[in-house]
């Protein structure tokens, strides 16, 4: 069973539309791809903030930067 759904378009759309349309997608398919493509994405970026928030807090990971960090500046040639 499939799912119909009616959208309107907006001009970005529309030219987003005709895009994937002149790759030979029908409309349907493009339709589907961007849809799961937007949700990737938006996974994604959740798996991005979930990893940076843990990072964060990471007293092991913060204490080796601070480290690098340290290493760096005495690499560093003088002014």
């Amino acid at each position: 069973m499939s799912d119909l759904i009616s959208v309107r378009l907006d001009a970005d759309a529309r030219r987003a539309l005709a895009e994937l349309e002149a790759t030979g997608l029908s409309r349907s398919e493009a339709v589907r791809r961007g849809l799961v493509v937007a949700a990737e994405r938006l996974r994604d970026r959740q798996r991005l903030r979930d990893e940076v928030a843990g990072l964060a807090t990471d007293e092991a990971d913060l204490a080796e930067a601070a480290e690098v960090a340290a290493m760096m500046e005495d690499l560093r040639a003088p002014w």
